[in-house]
């Protein structure tokens, strides 16, 4: 039996990674790409965002394109119409993630001598930091949560606002996955303490799912809430753009000048667990972010705490 390897269907297909050239296609070279990331200890979830980014990257321009075809200029002609061409909206982190991957490839293409020149070396990111983010004083938070308490004993109890803002703030979840919540995801734990299970349904997006410890003053309202409200399938049975209201009017109560949103109380979740002195990356995991967007989310919180509570540090 002849021990010569088989030639490739394409002469430009690669079966090693040492076949990658400049006349490769990057479709091709895209199942190596993934090989080298897993073995730099990259999470599966950031193997599936660089693929997609990339996929994306061949939709524009057309899968029959080869590594040696791509410029600079082929790049940002990309990244542009990406962020106003395409018709979907980019946020600042999405389009941050896309330049890293296109930095992150091409160098790898560079180091191991498939390409002579890097063409994403010269991108830039998006000018200009994202502006800090608005959170509430300690002052103000006391504020808030004996007006939201109030609402519970009040001539029309409702204790809503105060689960709300009490799980929001002590979880740091998202909107979406606040809605998503069922009576039984709130439960006891193994240690007596409590604790919200945080459910996705999209099998790409199982890795978010995770348990969240809770603060033990939630259970009042939780019970106020459960039997005043008797949720069935939903534990909040109105709308998310309701449930936005909530938290804008329990600011509006007490004269916060500014709006209280989730994505206020999701930053101070994080500055609250980096105050506690949590460990970084378990953060970053109650917080359900890739290890990309990390490292940007990390450093705004520090900031956030320098600028809030300084005295604390």
């Amino acid at each position: 039996m002849s021990d010569q390897r088989q030639l490739p269907l394409f002469a430009s297909q690669p079966t090693t990674v040492a076949d990658l050239s400049i006349h490769t296609r990057l479709v091709d070279a895209i199942p190596f790409f993934q090989v080298h990331l897993h073995s730099q200890g990259k999470t599966q979830h950031t193997i599936d965002a660089f693929t997609a980014d990339l996929e994306l990257l061949t939709e524009y321009h057309g899968d029959a394109q080869s590594l040696g075809w791509y410029t600079t200029s082929r790049l940002n002609d990309f990244l542009v119409w990406m962020e106003e061409r395409r018709g979907v909206p980019c946020s600042r982190k999405t389009y941050a993630r896309r330049v890293t991957t296109l930095k992150v490839l091409f160098r790898w293409l560079k180091e191991i001598e498939a390409i002579p020149h890097d063409p994403a070396n010269a991108l830039l990111q998006r000018s200009g930091p994202a502006p800090l983010a608005v959170i509430l004083t300690s002052d103000e938070t006391e504020s808030v949560m004996a007006h939201a308490r109030s609402l519970r004993f009040g001539d029309k109890p409702d204790a809503r606002p105060e689960l709300l803002f009490r799980l929001i703030l002590s979880t740091g979840i998202k909107k979406s996955e606040a809605v998503r919540l069922i009576p039984d995801d709130i439960q006891a734990d193994t240690a007596g303490g409590w604790q919200v299970f945080i459910r996705h349904e999209g099998a790409k997006d199982r890795y978010r799912e995770r348990f969240l410890p809770l603060e033990s003053t939630i259970k009042p309202a939780l019970d106020a809430y459960l039997s005043q409200y008797s949720p069935q399938t939903r534990l909040f049975t109105c709308t998310a753009r309701n449930l936005e209201y909530i938290l804008e009017d329990l600011g509006k109560d007490v004269g916060i000048p500014s709006k209280i949103s989730f994505e206020m109380l999701r930053w101070m979740y994080g500055v609250r667990a980096f105050l506690a002195e949590l460990d970084p990356n378990s953060i970053r995991e109650r917080l359900g972010l890739s290890e990309i967007s990390w490292l940007e989310t990390l450093g705004k919180i520090k900031q956030l705490a320098v600028k809030y509570y300084p005295a604390q540090l």
